[in-house]
């Protein structure tokens, strides 16, 4: 477990939008921390989908959180007006360390309007809640 200056610098860090330098960034990113921890969410599987005109969701592409807990979750070309679901398996992440979690899964539903702008999802997470916001 890290110790109250890491938790602190890595949630610092993640409100200040800092980005790892070279990374490249698709229009819809997130970042995960695990709160609980102080430290990145690594390798939690990550779904995105898209409601079409008959409120069904279409999974547009999957995979999971890097080493830094980040994820560039879509290309340009698969970015359009609409409503997109995020679906973090926190279950999976917490099985990595044993930890129990009253929430096996978060979905994350928000809005996508102007496609000149950047969304970016974040995540702060700890087993027995979570919390999001628009980020930059």
């Amino acid at each position: 477990m890290s110790n109250p200056a890491q938790r602190l610098a890595t949630i610092k860090s993640h409100l200040q939008g800092h980005q790892t330098a070279g990374m490249s960034r698709g229009p819809l990113t997130s970042h995960v921390l695990d709160t609980s921890r102080g430290c990145p969410a690594r390798g939690m599987p990550i779904t995105v989908a898209v409601r079409d005109a008959a409120g069904q969701w279409t999974t547009l592409a999957s995979g999971e959180t890097n080493s830094d807990g980040r994820a560039d979750l879509l290309q340009r070309d698969q970015f359009a007006p609409g409503v997109y679901k995020i679906t973090f398996d926190t279950s999976t992440y917490f099985a990595q360390t044993n930890t129990k979690t009253f929430f096996p899964f978060a979905e994350i539903v928000f809005q996508v309007e102007d496609l000149t702008q950047h969304y970016h999802v974040p995540l702060l997470l700890s087993p027995f809640s979570y919390s999001t916001y628009r980020g930059s």
